[in-house]
């Protein structure tokens, strides 16, 4: 199945985007911080210090030496009081460093600029910055940075869309760190030797447009895009910038594409300059149930409750509270939760604006598969996934879903399709595990 054949779908939704012109503003050191040791795709970190320890701000805390990892360092100077069992969002117990803040804020001795003189130079400061995907997928970025095949990558698309509702985090990042922003540009093009790249982003972002574009040289684009959810998906954007199709399992690298978030880049940006590593997060707190929204640049592993309180408190009672967007952000359990490396949004609903609809029987009207920004057929998948039918679901190609979400949002019965099509996931992995254990 060729997907993009007929046209880019998605849909539009409410933006609700008015933090836009709130700067960013950072917040008080807290009390404490609970740092979880799983903060990325791919292998969980373990402590490097233990109870009674005294730590200093970008202290690293926390490492391990499989190849897929980053380091985690300490956003506040003060005591080890706890190392404890954490459960994440996606239900996997890891351990907790929580650090008592003593507000002094004392620098560790090891943040300094990185020396980068050459392409191994510069991976290995990307990995020691701790750096992760900041858009929210959590991918380690030094490994991104590391192509099969050296040379094979020639474009850095910077994905600047920003699609989610409620969520300006990027937006503000890109007039407020501008400057950080285009020298890791050039740096990741000078050490991947990389021909252009193309800063993606939605069209109602007017004012970062006109300052991104005063910025803009030869090998450096900024491109609009409609205005149109998910723009942001990395399949949606590569189509929307190149009218290339990532197909199914195939990555953007085997298409010559280094796709990047534009706040991650702001951040190394700043951590060549500066040798402070990833130990500070800048968010937005937004939604009905929120007094006051704001930009909010937090240090990672503070609570919920504590950045909410930042902002005024809760205006009335929490329906759900979201780590990032409503569309594809996680449900945390409740404002204990602690702000994480690709956490880009706290995003808390009022009670009132929050309600399950009950499933009713498909009508087939094929509005979600109109609305499907990669031309599938999420109606026949929930059906697959009734009848546990493993063959369907892969000849479908259930797994280049990305489950942003259009599907559930236009269906008019409320049939749960998000959820089907994880389930069918499921199927399918299960389906695989048990015939490679059959050989």
């Amino acid at each position: 199945m060729q997907q993009f054949t007929r046209r880019l779908h998605g849909i539009q939704v409410s933006h609700h985007k008015e933090t836009a012109n709130i700067p960013i503003i950072r917040m008080p050191v807290p009390e404490q911080v609970t740092i979880p040791m799983i903060q990325q795709i791919g292998a969980e970190c373990q402590p490097l210090v233990k109870k009674g320890d005294h730590v200093l701000l970008g202290q690293c805390i926390g490492d391990c030496e499989h190849k897929l990892s980053a380091p985690i360092h300490a956003s506040v100077s003060g005591t080890v009081t706890d190392i404890r069992d954490f459960v994440t969002v996606q239900n996997v117990t890891t351990k907790a460093i929580v650090i008592q803040a003593d507000g002094k804020q004392e620098v560790a001795p090891t943040v300094q600029p990185p020396q980068v003189d050459s392409y191994e130079s510069f991976i290995d400061a990307v990995r020691r910055s701790g750096l992760v995907g900041l858009g929210g997928a959590g991918f380690p970025s030094y490994a991104k940075l590391m192509p099969r095949q050296k040379g094979s990558i020639h474009t850095l698309v910077v994905n600047a869309a920003e699609c989610e509702p409620y969520i300006t985090a990027d937006n503000r990042a890109m007039l407020e760190y501008a400057d950080f922003l285009f020298y890791a540009i050039e740096t990741v093009m000078q050490y991947l030797e990389l021909k252009q790249t193309i800063i993606g982003i939605e069209r109602n972002k007017a004012e970062a447009i006109a300052r991104l574009k005063q910025r803009q040289t030869d090998r450096i684009k900024v491109q609009t895009l409609p205005t149109r959810y998910p723009q942001g998906g990395e399949k949606v954007m590569i189509y929307g910038l190149t009218g290339k199709v990532v197909q199914e399992g195939m990555l953007p690298a085997d298409l010559g594409i280094l796709v990047m978030n534009v706040s991650s880049l702001a951040f190394l940006g700043m951590y060549l300059k500066t040798g402070m590593p990833l130990v500070i997060k800048w968010m937005t707190v937004a939604g009905s149930a929120i007094l006051i929204p704001k930009n909010v640049l937090v240090p990672l592993g503070v609570s919920y409750h504590d950045v909410i309180e930042f902002c005024g408190g809760y205006a009335s009672e929490p329906g759900e509270i979201f780590m990032g967007g409503p569309m594809m952000g996680i449900d945390v359990f409740d404002d204990s939760f602690p702000v994480l490396k690709n956490n880009n949004a706290i995003i808390a609903l009022a009670k009132d604006d929050v309600y399950m609809p009950k499933e009713s029987p498909c009508i087939n009207c094929g509005r979600c598969i109109r609305a499907c920004p990669l031309d599938l057929m999420p109606c026949m998948f929930d059906r697959a996934v009734q009848r546990g039918d493993v063959a369907a679901l892969r000849s479908l190609k259930v797994n280049l879903c990305m489950e942003c979400g259009c599907c559930a949002y236009v269906c008019p019965a409320d049939r749960y399709l998000v959820l089907a099509n994880r389930l069918g996931k499921k199927l399918l992995r299960e389906a695989d595990n048990n015939e490679k254990g059959g050989k």
